[in-house]
């Protein structure tokens, strides 16, 4: 059961969430009704509320309710419950409140008026709000959007949001809430406000009476500053004040503050910045400090070269073309510099090795890891515990522990534990298994909150293909199941069939092989799992095929590195942003051999100034030193090149862009075994052999007996990697592994990971709240014909974020900007392939199912392993995502409405109105040069005179994928 904690009021202020208070609530409708509290009903009504509330909650990374919507429910619940009069009570009262609050309202804007309304400054001081300093202020803050922002109508929506009384802080809030209200009308806003709340950090990090005459001077001085003082204050490794702190300082560039959209610096802000808790918490850094900061971490072993190296690390970041992931920006340069993503470690068959997993995930948890563990090697229900004479519960109960351990665990304080385990499919306990996530049956074998994942081989694929008998066994009685891929593992397989029918096997259920894969495929479009993932050809293509066997993937699907009781794989991860290397219209090749080689660098620093919580991540992560490329922006990409998602030319770029990427990955890997030496385990691996990702795809053809359907082969020239492979060897034993990349791509502003958009318009929500997303491209392309008005918006709002059926926009364009359900996933799968050839582990891929029927997703899935993945991740489906409808008059809107004429000035245009704050802001905005505009300039969009308000739904996007790996 996720846990609910928090709840947003209508200011958009998010406090604890209180029971109590519902109680309180409930009981004062009745003592006003019936003269006295009814304490009885008002608890089980809350308790009711409050389930509900964590139903909502369930699987979801973040979800805060709102005030107005748990008010709902409480009415909802108390006409439910037969006591009409109390609801009805309970109805006038909220409406009530609501006219004393509107009554407020009119009465500060009548002070307004007359000039009566004062503002605390942070002296303490009164003076009257100005209209004037307001608007001012925003002329400043939207330099170079000039003709994109509606100055005059943020002004007039802050003089609704204006109180008497109001802090210059309250200010700054109310504005910044304003403005990204408008954020669906441009990606213009967004920067906008991102400034506003950067005039915030700026107070709070340099000082009250900042100089934005010389920001670039005080930037650069509080940078120096306020390393020393981590250094005293004992937050940072003591080693960073071993840096040229002034050379340091003179490379930031201040002036990419402004490359960052508001989710990305609202992200920073709330949850990656170093702040000082003996400060109230305060920050003690600035985005490109922190950038610095992150740099400065990784260089530490770099010598007499780390100030250099620093510089260089420092670049690629904030350029935002290089981005590490989650647990390296929240570690690096500090005490403990857990900078590892994802950990895979495995249970043994003992009740020891079962609790030391538990504690060891703990600690891996604790320190901001995500874990994906092995679970088969534990025997199954009814097997005998020869110890002490009785059979074995099997490992549901013991997951249902291990599920509580997770949501028990905060990661570094900033985000939930998350994990997933994953069981081959031969397990005797395997249907049970895939039943863990059910809403319904003994809630003590349903684990709500960790991830499951079926680990299956080929031979069962196979079986489904021929529609024949699969046999499931407890792993003690099978053991070389467990040690065995490809041919061996069916040799060993079919040895174990013959076996039980001749009686020398105790425990097996056989059944056929179609019943379970239905089974399976019915589940995971119920409940979202067990995840689909292959072990024959995760283990058939890893370069470590002599160092042992790949168990299981990772809480994101996209690792795919042996472990055992003895190690525990860890990898470290970072992303390639494809949206920084499109330059002129085309792919900067020079620009991505450049970027990878510093990644590759930063990644394998990684290792060596990493904090292990256990041994056993120490010892394999040293004798292996596996790192995770991974890459974002793919979608970006494409609308830059103005290639559809949905074409063999997209294919063509998938394919042809990776090459690029993994021929200087693995190089850099192999320059950086030159410099430093090989890795540990490298006599014997794929790489000694001579063998890269390419290459593999023929094994796997030739242990299946049948052909891939990729290309072969590529447009470099890889015999120089070959020979430098030959001549140097690897520095790490696997180079590639594409993350989900869930939150970086936030703080980029990039498109997630490998995947299309998931609507043009949506909410995105995280942990720091709901945050609008447009596509801007689609606004570009919409300003260049003229299109782009408020009806437009109201159009693409009513039809769900799709323009497919939206009258008046070319079918180029509507083929361009398909969202992601319009997509074949068919699509994302041959990209995955042909990118994977290239790849040496795996790939965190969503899967969008547009349907209902269970035979069309279960042949998406085999489509998935036909064409040689190694993983999928999510099953993400139509009913499921679109959980929020748009609420708009379909006599306005339907698809027999028509544009008029005249696209800037319909007089029947309805205004968009978003649900207005209750706060307001000031402001004074960071002397930054302005961030070039990528929008197509255009006049504000200005609601037209007497246009009827509507407010509109806009739908939440599914949660994030994990926000285990970035």
């Amino acid at each position: 059961m996720a846990n609910l904690t928090q709840i947003k009021k209508r200011n958009g202020d998010i406090v604890d969430f209180s029971v109590d208070k519902i109680v309180n609530a409930i009981n004062k409708a009745f003592i006003n009704v019936t003269r006295s509290d009814n304490p009885g009903v008002a608890n089980a009504i809350a308790e009711i509320v409050s389930r509900e509330l964590e139903l909502e909650a369930m699987g979801k990374d973040a979800y805060t309710p709102t005030v107005e919507h748990t008010q709902d429910l409480v009415e909802k619940h108390l006409m439910v419950a037969g006591f009409l009069d109390v609801a009805k009570h309970y109805i006038i009262y909220r409406y009530e409140h609501q006219k004393i609050r509107d009554d407020i309202k009119a009465e500060n804007l009548e002070k307004l008026e007359e000039n009566k309304l004062k503002i605390v400054k942070k002296d303490g001081k009164k003076e009257s709000f100005s209209e004037l300093k307001l608007k001012k202020s925003l002329e400043y803050v939207v330099k170079g959007y000039e003709n994109v922002v509606d100055i005059d109508g943020l002004v007039n929506q802050m003089k609704l949001e204006a109180f008497d009384g109001m802090t210059t802080r309250e200010i700054t809030k109310a504005l910044i809430m304003v403005t990204r209200s408008k954020i669906e009308e441009d990606t213009a806003y967004s920067y906008v406000a991102s400034r506003i709340l950067l005039r915030q950090l700026y107070e709070e990090v340099i000082g009250e009476h900042v100089d934005f005459a010389n920001l670039g001077k005080e930037y650069r001085s509080t940078f120096v500053k306020n390393i020393k003082y981590g250094l005293e204050a004992e937050q940072l490794d003591t080693r960073m004040g071993e840096f040229d702190l002034e050379k340091l300082a003179a490379a930031l560039v201040p002036e990419r503050d402004n490359d960052f959209l508001y989710l990305g610096t609202q992200t920073l802000y709330d949850r990656y910045l170093v702040r000082d808790a003996s400060r109230d918490g305060k920050c003690i850094e600035l985005l490109q400090g922190f950038w610095m900061r992150i740099a400065m971490g990784l260089a530490l072993l770099e010598g007499d070269k780390k100030n250099d190296k620093a510089i260089e690390f420092y670049h690629a970041m904030s350029e935002m073309r290089f981005v590490p992931s989650s647990p390296t920006l929240f570690h690096s340069g500090t005490r403990h510099p857990q900078l590892s993503s994802c950990y895979l470690n495995s249970v043994g068959d003992s009740l020891e090795s079962i609790y030391k997993v538990y504690g060891d995930n703990a600690q891996l948890s604790k320190y901001a890891g995500g874990i994906g563990t092995n679970w088969t090697s534990v025997r199954a229900s009814g097997a005998l515990v020869r110890a002490t004479g009785i059979k074995s519960n099997g490992i549901i109960p013991f997951l249902k522990i291990a599920d509580s351990s997770t949501v028990a665990i905060n990661r570094s304080g900033r985000r939930r534990g998350a994990a997933c385990v994953y069981l081959e499919n031969w397990h005797y306990d395997f249907e049970e298994f895939v039943e863990l996530r059910k809403n319904t049956g003994d809630e003590r074998r349903r684990t709500h909150d960790m991830n499951t994942a079926a680990w299956i081989s080929d031979l069962f694929m196979q079986r489904v293909h021929e529609n024949g008998d699969w046999t499931l066994f407890s792993p003690d009685e099978v053991p070389l199941l467990t040690e065995s891929y490809g041919a061996e593992f069916t040799k060993n397989y079919k040895q174990y069939e013959e076996d039980a029918k001749a009686g020398k096997i105790k425990l097996h259920k056989t059944m056929k092989a179609t019943e379970l894969w239905k089974k399976m495929i019915t589940m995971l479009f119920e409940t979202g799992h067990p995840w689909i993932t292959f072990k024959d050809p995760s283990n058939i293509r890893s370069p470590q095929d002599h160092a042992g066997i790949v168990r299981n993937s990772n809480l994101c699907t996209e690792i795919t590195l042996n472990n055992n009781l003895e190690e525990t794989a860890v990898c470290n991860l970072g992303s390639f942003n494809y949206a920084k290397h499109i330059k002129s219209g085309k792919y900067d090749t020079e620009l991505v051999a450049k970027t990878i080689k510093t990644g590759m660098r930063m990644l394998d620093n990684v290792i060596d100034i990493n904090y292990y919580p256990t041994k056993e991540a120490k010892v394999s992560n040293f004798k292996h030193r596996p790192v995770g490329l991974g890459v974002m922006g793919f979608h970006d990409a494409l609308y830059m090149l103005n290639i559809n998602f949905d074409t063999e030319e997209a294919v063509k770029f998938a394919d042809e862009s990776m090459e690029v990427i993994s021929y200087h990955a693995i190089l850099t890997s192999s320059e950086l075994a030159r410099e430093k030496g090989k890795y540990e385990s490298y006599k014997g691996s794929k790489w000694d052999r001579g063998m890269l990702p390419q290459d593999t795809i023929k094994l796997l053809e030739e242990s299946r007996g049948e052909a891939i359907e990729v290309s072969k082969g590529g447009k470099l020239d890889w015999a120089h990697v070959r020979q430098h492979i030959a001549d140097f060897g690897m520095r790490n034993s696997n180079c590639m592994a594409v993350a989900p990349t869930a939150t970086i791509s936030n703080i980029t502003g990039a498109i997630p990971c490998i995947e299309p958009i998931y609507k043009n318009i949506f909410v995105k929500s995280n942990m720091n709240g709901d945050f609008i997303t447009i596509n801007s491209y689609l606004v570009d392309d919409l300003k260049r014909l003229g299109l782009w008005d408020y009806e437009m918006i109201g159009q693409i709002k009513f039809h769900d974020g799709s323009i497919k059926n939206v009258p008046g926009i070319p079918v180029e364009l509507k083929e361009k900007y398909k969202e992601v359900f319009e997509i074949d996933g068919k699509w994302l799968i041959r990209s995955a392939a042909y990118r994977g050839k290239w790849i040496d582990q795996s790939q965190s891929l969503n899967i969008y199912f547009n349907g209902t029927s269970g035979r069309e997703l279960a042949e998406v899935y085999t489509y998935a392993w036909k064409m040689g993945l190694k993983t999928t991740y999510y099953l993400r489906s139509l009913g499921a995502s679109q959980v929020e409808k748009s609420t708009v008059n379909a006599a306005e809107y339907g698809s027999t409405h028509k544009r008029g004429s005249n696209l800037n000035s319909s007089p029947e245009a309805p205004a968009v109105t978003i649900p207005t704050t209750s706060t307001i802001a000031p402001v004074a905005v960071a002397n930054l040069e302005p961030r070039k505009p990528e929008t197509v300039a255009s006049k504000p969009i200005i609601a037209p005179e007497g246009a009827a308000k509507k407010v509109y739904n806009i739908t939440r996007a599914p949660e994030a994928t994990c926000d285990g790996c970035q």
